[in-house]
């Protein structure tokens, strides 16, 4: 089997020296192995994305010499397709509509006496898993603003025991409990990041997912939405993160030095991508 990796960045804003890390990894990882590289923009968020975000990664990428193979994927011309698996998981009794607020969700936890959360947020305490058929399509018909939730108990429990392979850290047992019934869609975003993204990488054909450390523990949600709607198991491998000489890791939030700016003030790309690999072995 061919090996098969992707970039996938996020529109939200420019590339900073932690993109640039990430996609070298993910272009190195694949010239190894003789495989290819994808370029996937991620841009569900359609409120944060833009075009000229979209432009902008496409011309550092450009820039740094690093040639993707195939056209681009964007995952908001494909929102239909993961309706579908919404669906798919809907009929197999495996999501519920939840109608509950941040606000009411916090206030809930707080009065159990306990705030419980794990490395993905706070964990939802399971309010609305309880309503009968009836009254979630009472309140749907009602036009109520749900989103839509996994039961991950429910899942776990006809998937059995589920495993994937880190290339750093060697097998890994799924734990989905570590993030509870996660939101798998929203009224302004049809589809979370972890239904596209493990949509895509099967439809892809990706063999190996290259991605930061931060989304290790998200890998546990995917292997159990891999596992319940029969899609192919890629390996991972979480490469360390890059973290500034404050040591705060490079974030679009905190308005990191951009790629561009780097272009600007006349370093190269051999440059930039040498400064991302002092800072990777000072880590």
């Amino acid at each position: 089997m061919d090996m098969i990796t992707r970039f996938a960045p996020s529109p939200t804003g420019l590339l900073h020296l932690g993109h640039a890390w990430s996609a070298v990894q993910t272009f190195e990882a694949a010239r190894r192995q003789g495989g290819r590289v994808l370029l996937r923009m991620e841009d569900i968020d359609t409120e944060r994305c833009r075009p000229e975000f979209d432009a902008a990664i496409l011309e550092d990428m450009t820039w740094l010499g690093l040639e993707w193979d195939g056209p681009v994927r964007r995952q908001s011309e494909h929102f239909d397709a993961y309706a579908g698996v919404l669906n798919h998981l809907e009929e197999a009794g495996l999501v519920y509509p939840c109608f509950c607020t941040r606000k009411q969700i916090i206030a809930e936890v707080t009065a159990a006496g306990s705030a419980p959360h794990g490395p993905l947020g706070l964990i939802y305490p399971g309010t609305c898993r309880a309503l009968s058929p009836g009254e979630r399509s009472e309140r749907i018909d009602a036009g109520e603003n749900h989103a839509w939730r996994l039961d991950w108990a429910e899942a776990a429990r006809r998937t059995g025991p589920l495993t994937w392979h880190d290339q750093t850290r060697g097998t890994i047992t799924a734990d989905p409990a570590i993030a509870g019934d996660v939101v798998l869609a929203r009224k302004d975003t049809p589809a979370s990041y972890h239904v596209a993204v493990t949509h895509d990488d099967h439809l892809q054909g990706v063999t190996l997912v290259t991605r930061g450390e931060d989304l290790f523990e998200a890998t546990h949600v995917h292997r159990l939405l891999q596992a319940v709607m029969g899609w192919d198991v890629p390996d991972y491998h979480h490469h360390g993160l890059l973290a500034g000489p404050d040591g705060k890791r490079f974030a679009k939030r905190d308005k990191s030095v951009t790629l561009a700016s780097y272009r600007e003030a006349g370093l190269s790309p051999v440059d930039v991508i040498a400064m991302a690999q002092d800072l990777a072995e000072a880590s």
